[in-house]
């Protein structure tokens, strides 16, 4: 057994995992998972650049998870960053912040490495289940980017492409500083013509089409399943696993797409991080469904973070 911790830094928000690992048995068990909404990838879009209340966000959260690090005794230590930080002109910022608070060099991965630790944190635990045909598709919907990845036992083939809700929402409807409320139907067409892109150019090396089973992984996916399943509050628990379709996550869109900042804000289990955002989140999902053909997709709590903290084991 093996003490281990991980972080994921993503365009939106930067996780922890602290969990003892059992290669022998396959079982991680959580001791610390934690998540804080820092929005490291504000305005990266438009400037190319992390900005600096951005930074010190995300600065401010690592201090807390060294502290956290520190007092459950975890030994090894990975820290990813993604989308956001590989875009970023002035990530040597970023890097150096990170390396003074934490004592470990940020690893800024492409994406193809991003999509390989999430498909082994979602599926690891999908082996044997009779009632999931192979192979997977694996979605990870982040911030910055998206990716897509195929396989069964080991990835087959994988892709990243730049369509995360942040990105899509400050691009298509961020207007002097503030956001579209609602957005317009011309701007939900413009959202919805990028992912059609996207998804053209990740077809190229994925065969999304081919896989049996559609597993979706994030922020964006799990808001959007726990308000499907009409939970009062969110409830890792039930989401995890839970398996929702279709028309239920066209419903869903079709309902916070259609609404204010107040109205999605008001909903119970809606973390005020993804207010703004999870409106271009959940359209990736439906069009990511309607392209591929996939009845239901399989919420999985288990991703990205899941994957490093493995790779640490």
């Amino acid at each position: 057994m093996t003490r281990v911790a991980a972080i994921d830094c993503g365009t939106n928000s930067i996780r922890l995992l602290v969990a003892d690992a059992d290669p022998a048995t396959g079982e991680l068990t959580d001791l610390d998972r934690r998540m804080t909404i820092v929005r490291l990838g504000q305005g990266v879009d438009r400037t190319g650049r992390l900005a600096p209340e951005a930074l010190e966000r995300t600065f401010a959260a690592c201090r807390e998870y060294a502290d956290a690090i520190r007092s459950l005794g975890a030994g090894p230590l990975r820290f990813v960053a993604t989308s956001a930080s590989r875009d970023a002109e002035n990530r040597d910022d970023f890097t150096r912040g990170v390396r003074d608070i934490l004592g470990v060099e940020p690893e800024v991965v492409t994406g193809d490495q991003e999509a390989e630790f999430s498909f082994t944190g979602a599926t690891r635990e999908l082996a044997g289940r009779r009632d999931l045909d192979t192979p997977y598709l694996v979605v990870d919907i982040g911030g910055g980017s998206t990716e897509f990845v195929v396989g069964a036992e080991r990835v087959r083939a994988a892709r990243s492409v730049d369509i995360g809700c942040v990105r899509m929402t400050e691009r298509h409807l961020v207007r002097d500083g503030a956001v579209a409320d609602p957005p317009s139907r011309e701007q939900i067409a413009a959202i919805r013509a990028d992912i059609d892109a996207a998804l053209d150019l990740a077809g190229r090396t994925v065969p999304l089409r081919e896989a049996r089973t559609l597993v979706g992984l994030a922020g964006s996916v799990t808001t959007v399943a726990a308000i499907a399943l009409g939970l009062p509050e969110y409830d890792s628990a039930a989401i995890h696993h839970s398996r929702v379709p279709v028309e239920r996550v066209r419903e869903v869109t079709e309902r916070l797409l259609g609404s204010t900042h107040a109205e999605r804000a008001a909903i119970p289990v809606m973390h005020p991080g993804r207010v703004d955002v999870i409106g271009a989140g959940a359209l990736v999902l439906l069009a990511v469904m309607e392209r591929t053909g996939a009845a239901e997709v399989v919420v999985s709590e288990h991703d990205i973070l899941d994957g490093i903290a493995w790779s640490v084991a």
